[in-house]
């Protein structure tokens, strides 16, 4: 009888053994601590809590080469000349082959929604580069234009430069929204931008970064335009950015990470992917 047991026993204890191996390899593998990430390596969205809220989407460089995906900007409804004034409305919009990734407004607009600076969709300038002196962000210069051409680079260009490139033929904008101020130049923070201030308010802009990736950012706390600023040149390495608008105006769709803004604006940028 012992020699029974025994022998069961040395028949069950290796397949015992090989158990607890596999509980313990797999209690060793890397999990998804971020759950709200998407599962993208070509583009992302997340959360951040330090060096203040804020959330992120980035594009990275040689996604825009790839025919699946697309960046745009959309201001009109396709059947008429009435602004689409909300992420749902631009949703609705889309043909069933496409789907928005995530969004964001894309530059101040007056109060018929039109925008203020220089736009263009689709080679089409719908307003001309916008170079005059007067009072407001947009004007606290130097300001910029966030612009792409047909080959997919993606380009952040002070104003009166892009005014030159476009005289000379050098820029040729498939899209292109104008916007101030500028939050870094040439990996400088703005120069009217205060350290000490303290006029802090929710805000939002891009940034064209070292590694040649995009990055959009909503901030989820007031902040600084020398805060944000900041973010962009130290935190997130992008010699130029822009910013894009701030308050009410601030507006983010990235379902990935929960965000659905129901506000209205002016011009939205999106990432869309199209349908193999």
């Amino acid at each position: 009888m012992p020699n029974t047991v025994f022998k069961k026993l040395l028949h069950v204890l290796p397949m015992m053994l090989m158990a607890l191996m596999t509980v313990g390899i797999s209690a060793c593998q890397p999990t998804d601590s971020n759950q709200t990430d998407t599962a993208s390596t070509d583009w992302s969205c997340q959360s951040h809590n330090t060096p203040f809220a804020y959330s992120t989407c980035h594009i990275q460089s040689d996604l825009l080469t790839d025919k699946r995906y697309s960046l745009a900007l959309f201001w009109q409804q396709s059947d008429s000349r009435q602004p689409l004034l909300t992420f749902d409305n631009l949703l609705s919009s889309l043909p069933p082959s496409q789907s928005l990734k995530f969004a964001m407004n894309a530059g101040m607009y007056n109060e018929n929604y039109a925008p203020i600076g220089y736009t263009v969709i689709k080679s089409e300038e719908i307003r001309a580069l916008n170079l005059k002196e007067g009072g407001g962000n947009f004007h606290l210069l130097p300001n910029g234009v966030l612009w792409w051409d047909k080959s997919g680079k993606v380009q952040i260009t002070e104003s009166n430069a892009l005014a030159e490139q476009l005289k000379n033929g050098t820029a040729q904008p498939l899209y292109a929204t104008q916007s101030g101020p500028m939050l870094v130049i040439n990996d400088a923070i703005h120069p009217q931008f205060d350290p000490d201030g303290t006029s802090a308010k929710i805000r939002n802009g891009i940034g064209v970064c070292s590694d040649g990736s995009l990055q959009f950012v909503n901030s989820e706390a007031p902040v600084t335009f020398y805060q944000f600023a900041a973010l962009f040149k130290n935190e997130l390495k992008c010699p130029n950015a822009l910013f894009l608008d701030g308050g009410i105006a601030s507006a983010l769709y990235a379902p990935t990470i929960d965000k659905h803004d129901k506000k209205e604006m002016g011009v939205m940028i999106g990432l869309v992917e199209s349908a193999q």
